[in-house]
Formats: C-alpha cells, structure tokens, sequence
C-alpha cells in the first residue's frame, strides 16, 4: 500500500497485475544504483536483477551479491549484458556522456529503459534516444524521482484541476549554499556536461515544467559562475573540495520565456553566499492562485475579498501512534514504472519532456558563453 492522494498517470490508478517477475538488468553500479534504483526495485516485488555491469567489475560483483538473483550475471562490458535477450529492462545509471550511447543500443537490443537524469549530456545525444525508442517501440523513461514526492503529486493534481488557474510565471529552484559532491565524476565537465544546473538543476526544472504542463519554449537567457569553485579549504558538506579538479560552474541562471508568453527562472547552485536553500523545488504564480515548496507545500489565493495562505496537511496521520503507510519517491518511481511495463501503459516521466528539460538546460550553457539569447 502507498501512501498516496492522487495519481499522476493520466488522473488514474494503476494496478499491478499478473505474477510474471522482470527479468532487469543494470549498467553502471555506483551510488545512484545502490542509493536509489536497486533497493527500490528489489522492494517492488516484481522483478528479477539477473544481471549487473560496470567498468570497475568489483562494483558490479557486490552489486549481484546484494541485490541479484543466485546465478546473477556480471560484466564488465555492458554489450555483453545487453545480448542476454531474457533480459526485460535495463537500468542505465553512469555518468551523463554515456547516457545516450548505452540507452540507444540497449533499445535496439529489445530493452525497455529506464536511465538516470538528466537524460543526456548534449541535446543532440538525447534526441538520439528518443528516435531510438519511437524507432524500436521500446519504453524509455528517465530519473525525475521528485515527481513522485507527496508535495508535488498534490501540487500537480491541484494544476491540473485548474486551482491556480493559468500559470504564467514560475521559479525553478535547485540552491545549495555549500554542497558540493567531491566524489565520482560529478566535478568533470568531460563527463557531465556541467555542474549544478545538469546536476540538481534539472531536478528542478522537470518539476516546474511538469506542474504548468508547458513545453513549448521561445527562448532562453543564462549565465554561469565559477566564483567560488577556486576556493582552497573550502566549507562543504562533503570536505573540501579540490579547486583543480573543479571545471564545472559552481552556479547557474537560466531566465526562460515560454511561446505563451510564460516565465521560468531557474536558479542553482553547489556553491553560493545565500541562506535561501532549497533543491527540486518550484514556485508557481497562476491567474487563480499559487503555491510555492518554499517551507513545506503553501497555497496562496484570495477569497470573498481576503487574502489567504493554506498548508495542506500531507501526512498520513490520523490517529495517535500511527503514521501510515507510506513509499519514498524512488519507491513509488521504480513501482509505476514498473506497472507501466506489465500493464503497457506510459510511463510517468516521459522522454519527450525530458528531452525539452536537457535541450534548455543546453540553451543556458550557451547562452552564458554567447552571451546572447538561444531561440528554440
């Protein structure tokens, strides 16, 4: 049971029907995979992990004796994952420049896809995938788990019933003010394509698109900074960091104008002198009324001539000593994805709008080193 009000499919629950287990397979056995996808998939019920690979082989190794079927395969090679055709699913969990290239072919190896965010490093790359999974009728489906919190399913159902009417501006926030992750490659612009912006940005991004329903965009201003990235001993969350190895931008801003005439502006940040924090989070000004992720899910409006603010209560409480059930996001992701598979239906990220995310997130980088804006 999952402690949720609404559901984001098309306005509908879905029931996970039929005791046929899919057989996954997973590429790419770092954090991501052993801090989100393979404990929640294992908690799903309705899937097999019968194959593990990842360049660093012993990673993949403790990945199938955690988390793997007895006999689970391992590969340091995804290729020779991708030729066991019993294999169902594939989950793609490295870094952002193999995304595309790994996707591709795990859909015409007749995989459906579920791959990390952001779903590429360039745009070109993630239209790749796109073409690929129109082209092989694969699903494909990418990490946007903030879609799944209980604040932004109410939030949605709430857009989505028309509560705050036309949404027609909108802040996309993703801030941290001293975060920086020192591990893996997340510092290696090669590797990901950027920093914040690619990293939490898009968190943020997605979230705010989805709520206003709106992917239709004119064109995009942004600037980047590497102010503080050159900081010896710097304070961070994770210990410093080593400013030689800092070539991403420690803080973006995008300003993004929609056909409509809509405004995003999307902010973000490892690094910053703010107090103002808060990652994957959204606020919307609609004719109706708004709502922000600022403290918690507030609604603001007007009635009979007053101003008010409300704080919908989205906890499962109510009686003493019970909290009620409940699923964290990456539960709830990894489930519906799941049911989208055994019951043919969309899944709920879908790959045209997250391609809309990476292609703007593309127009900020270049749009900070034009200078100049980036029509679509």
């Amino acid at each position: 049971m999952y402690d949720i009000q609404i559901i984001i499919n098309n306005g509908r629950m879905i029931v996970m029907t039929g005791n046929r287990k899919l057989k996954v397979g997973i590429i790419g056995c770092g954090g991501i995979a052993n801090g989100k996808h393979m404990p929640a998939l294992e908690k799903t019920g309705k899937v097999e992990m019968v194959a593990f690979s990842d360049i660093v082989v012993e990673r993949a190794e403790k990945a199938a004796k955690e988390y793997g079927i007895p006999d689970a395969k391992v590969h340091k090679d995804y290729r020779k994952l991708l030729s066991d055709k019993s294999i169902d699913v594939v989950h793609v969990l490295t870094p952002n420049k193999s995304h595309a290239e790994i996707t591709v072919a795990a859909l015409e190896a007749g995989k459906h896809v579920m791959c990390e965010k952001p779903m590429a490093k360039t745009a070109a790359d993630a239209r790749k995938m796109l073409d690929a999974a129109k082209r092989t009728g694969k699903k494909l489906t990418i990490g946007y788990q903030n879609r799944f919190r209980p604040d932004s399913q109410h939030l949605y159902s709430l857009c989505r019933r028309g509560d705050l009417g036309e949404i027609y501006f909108a802040k996309a926030h993703a801030i941290r003010r001293r975060a920086v992750p020192t591990w893996g490659v997340f510092l290696d612009e090669e590797q990901q394509g950027g920093g914040p912006l690619i990293d939490i940005g898009t968190h943020a991004l997605d979230l705010t698109l989805w709520m206003m329903n709106n992917y239709d965009v004119k064109y995009v201003v942004g600037n980047t900074y590497h102010k503080l990235g050159s900081t010896k001993n710097a304070a961070n969350a994770w210990g410093p960091w080593d400013p030689d190895k800092f070539t991403v931008e420690d803080s973006a801003f995008g300003f993004i104008t929609m056909k409509d005439g809509a405004t995003i502006v999307l902010e973000s940040s490892w690094a910053l002198n703010t107090l103002q924090t808060g990652e994957a989070k959204t606020t919307l000004c609609g004719t109706k009324g708004g709502a922000d992720m600022l403290d918690g899910l507030r609604l603001n409006g007007e009635d009979l001539g007053k101003m008010y603010t409300t704080t919908p209560a989205l906890d499962a409480k109510g009686v003493d000593f019970y909290e009620g059930a409940k699923a964290s996001p990456a539960d709830l992701e990894a489930n519906l994805w799941i049911e989208s598979l055994l019951n043919g239906t969309e899944p709920v990220v879908k790959p045209e709008e997250a391609l809309v995310v990476t292609e703007i997130l593309e127009a900020i980088y270049k749009s900070a080193k034009t200078g100049k804006p980036v029509y679509f």
